[in-house]
């Protein structure tokens, strides 16, 4: 049996996610941010955490790459991927829906609907898209915009279903552990970094991106983010097809590390096949 944290509360896509790779015999805590699931790992609270990373709509999860890039060390070991879709639910079945609760990337995703049916409702922010589900149970706005199964969690009535602007929306997540030998190669795995330039400067982004192009390993992701030091600071997140053991991303890590500032690996794990 492991433990397992993931952004909660119950009901969101991530404890969907989580359950397509946990057995009955595991403990699933919800946390109420990224932060403090991946917390609840370091201070060993939990085996493992499970966290957003990216959505095919919406783009990244600013605050995992953050915490995976600059927080206390963790090692991504697995990573699950989960069609999402959104509907708009409340306590009854016709209310007068002036606030409209939900987490950015779902209202992101749902901008077309809100418009056309909703203009003049007020946008909520929450910490998630069942945390604003929870807060509709307890009466504290009129609907909120969540995954169809945290109508079921908290006692709600779906208004409307399928209301996501984009058909076929998918969000990826990355497993989390303390720092570990990373799982075995398995000839289809991805690597992730965090790769550090120092001040910034003219080409420096080619000079990274030159290190995997001449060894043919082919980037999926690469996202820049400010390091919190002062303006000209960036770190780039970077996923790499391959294993830290395979030659040419062994050799492209090591030639990373003679020209950049600082480089933190951040795991090399399987990678989801397609329609798993």
């Amino acid at each position: 049996m492991s433990t397992y944290a993931y952004l909660g509360p119950k009901g969101t896509f991530t404890e969907a996610a989580l359950k397509k790779i946990t057995s009955s015999n595991d403990s699933l805590i919800p946390y109420a941010n990224v932060t403090a699931a991946l917390d609840a790992v370091r201070v060993g609270k939990a085996h493992f955490a499970l966290v957003p990373i990216e959505n095919s709509v919406e783009g990244v999860v600013a605050r995992t790459l953050d915490e995976l890039a600059t927080g206390t060390p963790l090692s991504i070991v697995g990573e699950v991927t989960l069609p999402v879709s959104f509907a708009l639910m409340s306590k009854r079945d016709t209310v007068d829906i002036r606030r409209i609760a939900t987490h950015p990337h779902a209202e992101a995703q749902c901008r077309a609907y809100i418009a056309k049916n909703y203009p003049d409702a007020e946008l909520i922010s929450t910490a998630s898209t069942a945390a604003a589900a929870e807060a509709i149970g307890r009466g504290e706005f009129d609907a909120a915009i969540a995954a169809p199964v945290a109508a079921a969690h908290y006692g709600l009535t779906v208004i409307a279903d399928n209301i996501g602007d984009i058909v076929g929306a998918i969000t990826r997540f990355v497993l989390v552990s303390k720092p570990t030998t990373p799982p075995k190669a398995t000839g289809f795995d991805r690597t992730s970094l965090a790769v550090f330039i120092g001040i910034d400067h003219a080409g420096a982004l080619l000079d990274i991106l030159t290190e995997f192009a001449k060894r043919d390993v082919n980037l999926t992701f690469i996202q820049s983010r400010p390091t919190g030091l002062e303006l000209g600071h960036y770190h780039f997140i970077i996923d790499a097809e391959g294993h830290v053991n395979d030659a040419p991303v062994k050799e492209t890590v090591e030639a990373l590390r003679a020209i950049c500032e600082d480089i933190r690996f951040l795991g090399s794990y399987p990678r989801e096949k397609a329609g798993k």
